[in-house]
């Protein structure tokens, strides 16, 4: 399709005519005749026309109020007649009306009366001896060019011919000019806004998507997202207003939603059949016709489409459909608040619309709070604290600010606080259209995420919600397609005003009896609540009343006023309760509360109160120094008790089938972890800072889903002394500074999913045990790769057992210094892929067991030889090993497994087990092979 440029001076800028027409022509010729004529017809049909008297023509230059009323005029209807161009005041005029062509994309109309056109566009005949007159008369070689340059770019404009139009008959010459320009000044610009600031660049990004749409486009979309408010609208009329000149037709359908919805889509198309054919007649009597007649009718037109406010695919597919139903160089613009709308469109089609920025915003308040951008200085902070609260959304600033306009401040402080408790009903209006559209589901996950996951990890939400019976992913998915949520790395978070329209809607729940609502999050709401205090002004009163009445029935009251079974969601500020000492009794009505958080409450009674349905619950600070019995364990998905005060945790993990995070961070008197035995699903596992843990139960080996098990600032644990995280099978990775856990003797970390160790490991001097890789031959079949390699540079000289199975070693990655671990008891290397071992056995005296199991691509081995301690040998499945040496010098041996080892010498030929290799004690044994208690040759 052809460029498209948004041209003008302001694109933001409203075009104020004040005039249609502005009619140029040389007074003495048509003043009193045809001239006289066109301008009475064109005031006959209503046609605003500017026509100037004598007493503006005195001297030699034109006055400043012809070269105003040539600037607000929309169309500038030229008359070229024999004289024209003798006039130096007619020509100035024309320079001055295609100057404003230019730059304010006025349309120019030149109509030829008996002059033939090329007499204008050459300067030949009488305008050739005008000009040769005007010469002489000494104006200026500047000034004649200007003149020349002017006819001839007049004279190739498209326009009337007195000879060619109606056989000269003057009456049709004017009737075909009036209806030409009845059709143009009805194409009336939009009025965009009042202040439109900001407007201006985001008209330019717009230009410069246009530019960007590959040529070969024949019919360009673009579609302009974003959440309500945020001024899709004016930016879709401002982008209107810069180019509808440059189309055959054009057609702005506002409020598409609304209008489908109160008439529907027969009626809208059309409304766009009539606007775009410039007739009423067009008459549809289904959507499928009215398809077909848009193809028909459109599909050799260049047209501007503008569809405001698309809120369904239906009504795209019955307007817009296909890009063939319309003619090259044409350009549908739509604007709705659901991204999904526009998948059909390129990635360069698509433009999400911005929030103003702190200036933009500032001034746009400023104009409609005080009309000036210098508001009185004792209103500057409050203007500061509304401008912050809107958050940079134009509805909410032209709102506020023409809301507040002419009130004192105290009023402002007033109505400041008012907002802030409940939103402007315009602006809740507006942005609750957006969750109206909604099915339920999507409609509870934003209210739960508007009123206690805001700002949260997506994937905490989303096991939360899931658990709760939504479908989450599909309903937070949704909410980012319109703008109503918005991803910022891992967090879900909404714009301010968004979020509070949720919360509005939670607070019309039952806008008097809080307890009634379904979500509870406003402080002194939740303790009123919880309290008791719904009518915290009458309970004195109420108290005194019944100061004789029995302590059961003033106890019931309180309860009567307590949450109800309403209650799903509730959110308990640290301050609102602070020091308060409340019984779970106050939760017992609560019966279907699913998300709880009671951070720093101090809460007593018998915990069984407490709603079964819970699935995520906080309570950081909890001053329990146990997890109680009976807790309401079984569908909680998510529990948060960082800087807890508990010891142990108690409660068997069993209890909680449905856990997948736990998080103890700076629980700094915990002493031993949770036995983890039975908890099948969690996976993140945070101990962060819990600077008296002693043991971390050896059943956490059991949790193959751990994904996230979070030590950070465990390495600082100058007392923990194992750490066991087997078949934590996601595990990919230790803390950085783990070798600052000086106290560490055991490290099991088999079959977890880590390619590598922490550097630091070097410096865990004291490290007796160290277990990597996987454990037997059925976990190199399972999802443990055996390619995966653990970079082990160095190891503690301490170090008495050694396991690296099955991490897919080749010799190069066997650390060189296990020849030198003086303590070394136990080594297992089963599984890996070297073909000889890169260190000896002599100065491993303490060695016991070697275990070589399944390193099929073993070839040699060094001699095993005066290894006093060693007892058990394996070497079973290496099908290339060809000879052991020094068997004959091992005094302790008692266990050798050689099965499958289908390269290696008949142990019973000469030379191996004979005699005079045995060792010394052996040769004399009546049956040398009863020596060994196993022996597998198989």
């Amino acid at each position: 399709m052809d460029t498209l440029f948004l041209q003008g001076e302001s694109s933001s800028a409203s075009l104020h005519f004040s005039y249609d027409v502005f009619l140029s022509f040389r007074g003495e010729d048509t003043r009193k005749t045809f001239t006289g004529h066109l301008y009475s017809r064109l005031c006959q049909v209503g046609i605003n026309t500017f026509i100037d008297d004598e007493e503006l023509r005195k001297g030699e230059v034109i006055s400043m109020e012809l070269e105003k009323a040539i600037e607000v005029s929309r169309v500038s209807i030229v008359v070229f007649s024999k004289n024209y161009a003798s006039s130096s005041w007619c020509l100035d005029e024309l320079v001055k009306i295609l100057e404003c062509r230019h730059k304010l994309k006025q349309l120019v109309l030149p109509v030829f009366y008996d002059v033939h056109p090329s007499q204008v566009r050459k300067q030949t005949g009488c305008f050739g001896e005008a000009l040769v007159a005007l010469k002489e008369r000494s104006f200026g070689v500047q000034r004649m060019d200007k003149w020349t340059d002017a006819l001839t770019e007049a004279a190739n404009l498209s326009g009337w011919d007195l000879q060619n139009v109606a056989d000269g008959h003057e009456s049709k010459f004017i009737e075909s000019i009036v209806k030409q320009v009845l059709q143009e000044v009805n194409q009336t610009p939009l009025d965009v806004a009042w202040h439109p600031v900001g407007l201006d660049s985001r008209v330019e990004d717009i230009e410069l998507l246009l530019q960007s749409v590959s040529v070969d486009i024949e019919v360009c979309m673009v579609g302009i997202y974003g959440v309500g408010g945020i001024g899709k609208t004016t930016l879709a009329k401002a982008i209107y207003n810069q180019i509808f000149r440059q189309f055959d037709s054009c057609c702005f359908l506002s409020d598409v939603r609304s209008e489908a919805e109160a008439f529907g889509l027969v009626k809208l198309q059309e409304k766009l059949l009539n606007q775009i054919l410039k007739t009423k007649d067009v008459k549809v009597s289904s959507v499928a016709e009215g398809i077909n007649l848009i193809k028909a009718r459109l599909g050799s037109k260049k047209v501007l489409i503008i569809l405001d406010d698309v809120d369904h695919m239906r009504q795209l597919e019955s307007l817009t459909r296909e890009r063939s139903w319309f003619g090259f160089g044409s350009l549908i613009v739509i604007t709705t608040r659901d991204k999904h709308l526009l998948c059909q469109l390129r990635e360069t089609e698509r433009y999400k619309a911005k929030l103003l920025n702190y200036d933009e915003a500032q001034q746009l308040f400023y104009c409609h709070a005080f009309n000036t951008l210098s508001p009185p200085k004792e209103y500057v902070d409050l203007s500061q604290e509304v401008i912050k609260y809107s958050g940079g959304l134009p509805l909410a600033l032209v709102t506020l600010g023409s809301h507040l306009q002419g009130r004192s401040v105290e009023e402002w402080r007033y109505e400041f606080k008012k907002l802030r408790a409940s939103p402007h009903c315009d602006i809740q209006r507006i942005l609750k259209i957006s969750f109206d559209g909604l099915d339920c589901d999507t409609q509870s996950v934003f209210l739960d995420i508007a009123c206690a996951f805001h700002g949260f990890f997506e994937d905490e939400v989303t096991k939360t919600l899931n658990a709760c019976g939504f479908h989450s992913e599909s309903a937070i998915s949704t909410l980012v397609q319109r703008n109503l949520l918005q991803r910022d790395w891992r967090y879900l978070v909404m714009h301010d005003l968004v979020r509070d329209m949720g919360r509005e809607i939670v607070r019309m729940e039952s806008p008097r009896d809080f307890g009634k609502r379904s979500r509870l999050f406003k402080p002194q709401e939740v303790r009123d609540v919880l309290q008791g205090n719904k009518f915290g002004n009458y309970l004195s009163l109420y108290l005194v009343l019944l100061n004789e009445i029995r302590h059961e029935i003033h106890f019931f009251f309180l309860l009567k006023l307590q949450g109800t079974e309403k209650v799903e969601v509730l959110m308990v500020d640290p301050g609102a309760l602070k020091d308060a000492n409340l019984s779970t009794k106050t939760f017992k009505k609560m019966k279907n509360l699913r998300v709880l958080k009671i951070d720093e409450l101090h809460i007593n009674g018998d915990f069984e109160l407490l709603s079964k349905e819970l699935r995520w619950l906080s309570w950081q600070k909890c001053p329990l120094k146990c997890i109680p019995s009976h807790f309401p364990a079984e569908k909680l998905v998510i529990l948060k008790m960082q800087g807890s005060n508990i010891q142990e945790f108690g409660v068997n993990l069993q209890c909680f089938k449905s856990l997948k995070k736990l998080d103890l961070s700076d629980s700094k008197r915990l002493v031993r972890s949770p036995n983890f035995k039975g908890s099948r699903r969690l996976e993140t596992l945070w101990l962060r800072g819990c600077s008296s843990l002693l043991e971390i139960h050896e059943s956490i080996g059991n949790l193959n889903r751990l994904i996230d098990l979070d030590f950070f600032c465990i390495c600082h644990l100058k007392s923990l002394r194992s750490v066991g995280i087997r078949w934590c099978s996601s595990l990919q990775t230790l803390p950085v500074d783990v070798g600052k856990m000086q106290d560490l003797t055991s490290l099991l970390a088999s079959n977890t999913g880590m390619v590598h160790l922490p550097e630091s490991v070097e410096m865990l001097r004291g490290l007796v045990t160290l277990e990597l890789g996987s454990r037997n031959v059925e976990a190199k079949r399972s999802t443990i790769s055996r390619k995966r390699v653990h970079r082990v540079e160095s190891l503690s000289t301490s170090i008495s057992s050694l396991i690296l199975t099955y991490c897919g070693f080749s010799e190069g990655d066997i650390p060189r210094d296990i020849g030198s671990l003086s303590s070394l008891i136990y080594l297992n290397l089963s599984g890996n892929s070297f073909r000889c071992l890169p260190f000896d056995f002599s100065k491993l005296r303490l060695i016991e067991y070697l275990c070589l199991n399944d390193c099929e691509n073993l070839q040699t081995l060094p001699s095993v030889s005066n290894l006093e301690r060693f007892w058990t040998f394996e070497i079973a499945n290496c099908k290339k090993l060809v000879d052991v040496t020094g068997m004959d010098n091992l005094p302790s041996i008692e266990r050798i497994n050689m099965v499958n080892c289908t390269s290696l010498r008949n142990p019973f030929d000469e030379g191996f087990f004979s005699a005079p290799t045995l060792p010394f004690q052996c040769r004399k044994h009546p049956n040398p092979v009863s020596l060994f208690r196993f022996l597998y040759l198989s």
